[in-house]
């Protein structure tokens, strides 16, 4: 029999509406709402195009689907996803995102059955950070967020003169990154499940790696300073805020008051972007973000600020800097790292996962995933084909017909 809530969870994941997948298959929205609710079962020749369109097997429709068997009910608060965007978030594109989270989750959840995992340091310095913000006698909210900038920095194992190793770091305390097809208005999101869970999603589009950088700052900055925030209830003027308090993380958090002040006095023309050039290499930070810092720091004045910005508008900056094209974009290893693990082990046999227990077809991982195909195809090889150095091999070793 058809289960609907296979198809509505699919549909919720791409973020169509029962009109927009009607129009893909020639049907009416009304009998979309129908296979979702279980009223009718599609013909087959509709479960052929559904499959096509989520890149699923057939069976999909009929057996319990992966969110049914492994993830929590009720794990993923919608209202409490963190964007990094240059627009308040719609409700649709929420629950889309909120249902992306729930399949990744439950891609960990089978991955990792059979392994143990210390207590997560993320989830120890976020409660140190609760405890620090809640006993801490100074009001000033800024100076705090920047000593909990500071003090992040040192837990992870970050060095005072370099973020080379920021994702690795970010990854290690037990944050699962990864990569995805996101809008253009939205840059990344953050959230902690219900179990302590924390992700962050990156856009695969992201034009190079110091904006990259500050996207993982920020949204570490949501997850150790907003937790449980509501999102989706802040009005506008709560919502910058929040954003503005991420920001000024990110900018703490890369950039280290006492390094960063000595590097400042090799800069000669302060108002002069070309001049921070060595210093976008050496921290991986956009142009931009060095100078607000500086600005924040009290390097820059008012009037110098201005003028530096305006250079950047003037040679182009704010659209493409210097060095984009060759700072090497820190890339999402956790996820990999953990299916090389399990797969090598024979603790997961890849084939039978994708053909029998999640029933789909390796796009639908990379599409949740973020991850390439090529990486999920060397685990599905049939290793029992015969090739031509195999019928050698057989012939050499006397097998005759």
């Amino acid at each position: 029999m058809f289960i609907g809530e296979n198809l509505t969870n699919l549909r919720l994941m791409h973020g169509y509406s029962r009109k927009q997948l009607s129009d893909m298959l020639n049907v009416t929205e009304q009998a979309v709402w129908q296979y979702e609710n279980n009223y009718t079962s599609p013909k087959m020749m509709i479960v052929n195009d559904l499959k096509s369109i989520f890149n699923v097997k057939s069976k999909y429709f009929y057996k319990k689907d992966v969110l049914n068997r492994y993830s929590e009910p009720k794990n993923i608060p919608v209202m409490n996803i963190a964007y990094r965007s240059k627009v308040m978030h719609v409700i649709s594109k929420t629950q889309a995102e909120a249902k992306h989270i729930e399949f990744l989750d439950s891609f960990i959840n089978y991955i990792t059955t059979k392994l143990t995992y210390p207590t997560l340091k993320i989830i120890q310095l976020r409660d140190k950070v609760i405890d620090y913000l809640n006993t801490a006698d100074t009001g000033d909210r800024q100076t705090l967020i920047n000593n909990v900038a500071m003090f992040a920095r040192q837990e992870l194992g970050l060095s005072d003169d370099t973020n080379d190793n920021l994702m690795f770091l970010i990854e290690k305390s037990g944050v699962f990154i990864f990569e995805k097809a996101i809008e253009n208005e939205v840059d990344a999101y953050s959230l902690w499940t219900n179990q302590d869970r924390p992700f962050i999603i990156l856009s695969d589009l992201k034009r190079s790696s110091v904006r990259r950088n500050f996207d993982l700052a920020h949204e570490l900055g949501h997850l150790l300073l907003h937790y449980r925030v509501e999102f989706t209830s802040l009005d506008r003027k709560e919502y910058k805020e929040i954003e503005k308090e991420a920001n000024q993380f990110a900018g703490t958090f890369l950039l280290p008051e006492e390094s960063f002040l000595d590097d400042m006095q090799t800069v000669i023309r302060v108002t002069n972007p070309d001049a921070y050039l060595d210093l976008k290499k050496k921290w991986k930070t956009s142009l931009q973000v060095l100078g607000y810092r500086a600005a924040n720091l009290g390097v820059l004045d008012t009037k110098n600020h201005r003028n530096f910005y305006a250079a950047l508008h003037r040679k182009g900056y704010l659209k493409r800097e210097p060095l984009d094209e060759t700072l090497p974009l820190q890339k999402p290893q956790k996820m990999k790292t953990i299916i090389d693990l399990v797969a090598q082990k024979g603790m997961i046999d890849m084939r039978q996962m994708i053909e029998n227990d999640w029933m789909v077809e390796i796009d639908f991982l990379y599409r949740i995933t973020g991850i390439d195909l090529k990486f999920f195809n060397q685990y599905i090889a049939n290793k029992q084909d015969f090739d031509i150095v195999n019928v050698t091999d057989l012939s050499s070793a006397g097998v005759s017909e």
